[in-house]
């Protein structure tokens, strides 16, 4: 229902910021009126429309998709459905194209990457073209930003929510955790895979065991995907044991070290699928120069202390880490805009009869053949 409520609001405000359009003596066909006050004022028409396609609600999705087919009808402009997925992981590319005096060449380049991690999502990709992002390691339960906000109103003091006032509970278990900033993250990552998976005891006397190590075999601790379930559900324990006598300091000590297991989680298949591709001789270590670090989770700057660490120690001190800005990091219209961009400069549009997709990969080896094998696209053909 809000979407319905205020889509259309939003957008009459978007059509404000239009560039404005050529003189009179132009072609009248190239710009669009605008109500403004008082009057009218002419704004030069978009080249294309770009609007999310999927994965996610298809509910929601499809207002936005109705939305931008009107539009893209009304000005008689192609349309471009984009995989939000997509459009975070080629959010990096868009600061790089926006800086000022940037360069032609957009940043980073192909291939790079990609470590994608939001409420509902946890997934490392290497992405090797605008189009073509392999799944190297995804969640075999639930996202590390569901697993964070979970263990955040565990964690939390009520008092503390309530005087915050914010219900980012993941930003909120960050500012509790480390009141000062990153001056108090103080961390060094374990030099090898076997003091990674040792246990931590505390001086409450409580410990927080790395995901997936705790099998029969060990095996699944060197699997290639992540889980975030198991945490959680210690840390709920933790909180249960203790119950009134959990202390601020007890508190603030299980914040940290939540939020160390799961980030050390996430880097250890970083390394670990760095190290497969150095082996498989895939790539050479000039090659992967960045991980792109995007999604809601990526703005916690302990995260960039944990990753830029386990780079270093482990013997990839060359890669460069790529975050947005933390307002880019959660879903936004820019991103959308940009990957609708480099779609359309690639020559791909939209048929006008495509439809939300609740999944939508970004692996062309998967089963829907990934971000072009969906269907309803058209390709331009540009003179040459």
């Amino acid at each position: 229902m809000s979407h319905q409520q205020n889509l259309a609001t939003l957008i009459s405000k978007a059509l404000q910021s239009l560039p404005d359009a050529p003189s009179a003596r132009h072609n009248p066909s190239s710009a669009v009126q605008v109500r403004a006050s008082p009057g009218w004022i002419s704004k030069a028409k978009p080249d294309f429309v770009s609007v999310t396609r999927g994965p996610g609600m298809r509910s929601c999705l499809s207002a936005g998709i109705d939305t931008a087919k009107g539009l893209a009808v009304a000005w008689q402009v192609p349309l471009v459905g984009v995989n939000h997925m997509q459009a975070h992981s080629l959010t990096p590319r868009l600061v790089s194209a926006l800086a000022p005096n940037s360069s032609p060449l957009v940043e980073p380049t192909f291939p790079f990457l990609s470590l994608l991690v939001s409420g509902g999502h946890s997934l490392l990709l290497h992405s090797t073209g605008l189009t073509s992002h392999a799944i190297l390691a995804n969640t075999s339960d639930i996202a590390v930003g569901d697993a964070v906000d979970k263990m955040a109103r565990l964690v939390l003091p009520a008092e503390f929510i309530k005087q915050s006032g914010e219900i980012m509970y993941g930003r909120l278990l960050e500012q509790f955790a480390f009141p000062i900033g990153a001056e108090e993250h103080a961390y060094a990552a374990p030099v090898t895979r076997k003091e990674e998976m040792a246990r931590k005891t505390t001086r409450w006397g409580w410990f927080l065991g790395a995901p997936l190590a705790e099998t029969r075999s060990g095996s699944q601790s060197k699997a290639m995907e992540y889980s975030f379930s198991g945490l959680g559900s210690a840390v709920k324990r933790i909180v249960d044991s203790a119950g009134a006598e959990l202390g601020m300091d007890e508190r603030r000590g299980l914040a940290r070290e939540a939020m160390r297991v799961a980030f050390e989680h996430l880097a250890s298949r970083v390394v670990m699928a760095l190290e497969g591709l150095r082996t498989k001789h895939v790539s050479s270590d000039k090659d992967i120069g960045t991980l792109v670090v995007s999604g809601g989770v990526a703005s916690n700057n302990y995260l960039r202390a944990v990753l830029r660490s386990f780079l270093d120690i482990r013997g990839f001190s060359h890669v460069q880490l790529s975050f947005p800005p933390p307002s880019l990091c959660t879903d936004n219209a820019a991103m959308i805009a940009w990957t609708g961009m480099e779609m359309f400069e690639a020559g791909w549009e939209s048929e006008r009869d495509m439809t939300a997709l609740r999944k939508w990969s970004l692996d062309p080896s998967a089963e829907d053949g990934g971000i072009l094998g969906v269907g309803n696209w058209k390709q331009r053909h540009f003179n040459r």
